[in-house]
């Protein structure tokens, strides 16, 4: 966790979002691939704040953004390198750029209904929050030895106090940042997979 103790890691994160979702509730403007892939790095921090129960969510994640930010070199908006997978027959092929981003959605929909659990909830315990934000949004994708093994890895999951203190953070001021990424992560989703949806690609894969 070097380098997070100067640092405010959940309000960086809530910043990044911040245009983004100005750019998803404006009804025409294309969403900057390197914009959006730089602000989902930040979301790394928190997932290694969970420690060894997510250690796989962590580097499938952290694998997946750098792909993105190395496409932002060459590839413009995240519509273009969508297109741009279609053109070349390869949109559901592992490592495509446009397959990547899907598991980054993913993952930012997880952090999501983590940051609403853990808001609503009560005591210093993040288990329930996490199993549940785990369970909505990728328990279904997973095979049962990788949900017997979250499951079991819930067990090892840092207190609530912990986890905070290790993004630096107090209850009260975690619980601001967190509504700010709740509020503006939900239209860069709802954007992101309408640019899968309205190329009849889905996202249920």
């Amino acid at each position: 966790m070097s380098g997070v103790a100067e640092e405010k890691p959940l309000r960086k994160i809530a910043a990044a979002f911040d245009p983004l979702a100005d750019v998803a509730n404006s009804g025409g403007t294309a969403m900057e691939l390197e914009a959006f892939s730089r602000a989902c790095a930040h979301v790394s921090v928190v997932f290694e704040s969970l420690g060894i129960a997510f250690k796989f969510a962590e580097k499938d994640y952290v694998s997946k953004v750098d792909d993105l930010i190395e496409a932002s070199k060459s590839i413009s908006t995240l519509e273009n390198m969508i297109e741009l997978d279609i053109q070349q027959d390869c949109v559901r092929q592992v490592g495509s750029h446009t397959r990547n981003l899907l598991r980054v959605l993913r993952g930012l929909d997880m952090m999501r209904v983590l940051y609403e659990e853990i808001i609503k909830s009560d005591g210093n315990s993040v288990r329930d929050a996490l199993s549940m934000a785990y369970e909505k949004v990728f328990a279904h994708h997973h095979s049962w030895a990788v949900r017997k093994a979250v499951a079991a890895g819930l067990f090892a999951l840092p207190s609530k106090s912990r986890l905070l203190k290790s993004l630096n953070e107090d209850e009260g001021s975690a619980k601001v940042e967190m509504q700010s990424f709740v509020r503006t992560s939900v239209p860069v989703i709802k954007y992101v997979e309408e640019l899968f949806n309205s190329r009849q690609l889905g996202i249920d894969w």
